[in-house]
């Protein structure tokens, strides 16, 4: 039996004594998700401490010859810290993010306008550029560090600020090397990809979408929402319980739901959800969802799962934020994001580089409701 809105509800507890209708309809608080200055300091500290920190590194690099073997410096001038290349680019997005949406007056502003500034020259994007025009490295960071890029514009194209103007300037040509890599890309992909890391298709497809319809890139809307509706319409039945994997940092079916609610209108949306995610429960409890456990924070992969709790906490306001008003499921979602949040946030630490350089991001990205249009943030 599917749901359509609340009026199953009222139908089924016709007649049935013992039924009632309030019950079945929880109400739904949602949260509110405002950054303060004590979290701006802590995560912006963090981005600080590892945007120009080069080792450790872990690089993903082809070579052609001895001659391509360099440190990460010389191969990415501008992205050579936070321990790999896409980290580096979304700790410089926390930055500029803070920068955009933060307190106007905060004492670490000026340290992060500085490390910026330093990454952010045409004598160290041109390198960046080089490295990507190279036959041997058509998948580079394809696509998780490719869409941070183009998320890090779109925060430098919505921030009405002259430096941000000049950042902008400076970061598009490689912009526009990036965009028509992934345009290159996707009519040649023929599935999507499910996976809780890197490479998943989903939550690069949600970032890239974000990006084109903020920068007007409609060639690029339309693929990604074509590609998005020819591999996810018919999706049913995604298995939550599989979820998650023991090195997860995104969930393959809450991402894939927080792509659909970009593409679909609010009914169109609710229906699908119903087929995809058949078993949300609609009596407003949080304990549907359980959150990833860290045992050992200090190893890089089993860290990702501090990740997942922060992404999904996200994922799960989106899809309720997407739901209309009076959908029963939407106070059990933004339960379940509640606890997923906290259990999140309190992950973000400088305890160990192995989350240390990469948290912040995800919490910022989750507390400032990016990912969100104007309209839904409010």
């Amino acid at each position: 039996m599917k749901f359509r809105g609340v009026g199953l509800v009222i139908a089924l507890c016709a007649g049935l004594s013992g039924c009632e209708q309030k019950s079945a309809v929880p109400v739904a608080v949602v949260p509110a998700l405002e950054m303060n200055t004590a979290q701006e300091a802590r995560f912006s500290k963090l981005a600080l401490a590892c945007v120009h920190r080069e080792y450790p590194n872990k690089i993903s690099h082809t070579m052609r010859s001895d001659a391509d073997a360099k440190t990460p410096r010389q191969l990415h001038p501008s992205f050579y810290g936070c321990f790999d290349w896409h980290s580096s680019v979304h700790g410089h997005w926390l930055l500029v993010r803070l920068l955009h949406t933060g307190a106007a007056n905060a004492p670490w502003r000026n340290a992060a306008i500085n490390a910026l500034s330093l990454s952010f020259t045409p004598d160290n994007i041109a390198p960046e550029i080089a490295y990507f025009d190279n036959e041997n490295r058509g998948s580079f960071e394809r696509p998780y560090g490719l869409a941070w890029y183009l998320q890090l514009m779109s925060e430098l194209r919505e921030w009405d600020d002259p430096q941000a103007k000049v950042w902008l300037e400076t970061l598009s040509p490689l912009e526009a090397v990036i965009a028509a890599r992934i345009k290159t890309w996707l009519p040649k992909l023929a599935y999507p990809i499910r996976l809780g890391t890197h490479n998943q298709s989903a939550f690069a497809f949600g970032l890239i979408l974000d990006w084109a319809r903020g920068a007007g890139d409609t060639d690029m809307e339309d693929l990604i929402i074509q590609r998005t509706r020819d591999f996810h319409l018919k999706d049913r039945n995604c298995p939550l319980d599989y979820e998650p994997s023991g090195e997860d940092f995104l969930s393959p079916c809450l991402m894939e739901a927080d792509l659909m609610r970009r593409v679909l209108g609010k009914h169109e949306f609710a229906n699908w959800l119903t087929d995809f995610l058949p078993y949300l429960p609609m009596d407003g409890r949080e304990d549907w969802l359980a959150p990833g456990i860290v045992q050992d924070a200090s190893d890089g992969k089993l860290v990702h799962l501090d990740g997942v709790n922060l992404s999904r906490a996200w994922n799960l306001e989106n899809i309720a934020l997407a739901l209309p008003q009076d959908d029963p499921r939407i106070a059990a979602l933004y339960a379940a994001a509640k606890v997923h949040k906290a259990a999140g946030l309190a992950a973000v630490t400088d305890a160990h580089y192995s989350g240390s350089h990469w948290l912040a991001s995800f919490a910022t990205y989750l507390i400032t409701k990016r990912g969100r249009s104007a309209q839904e943030v409010q």
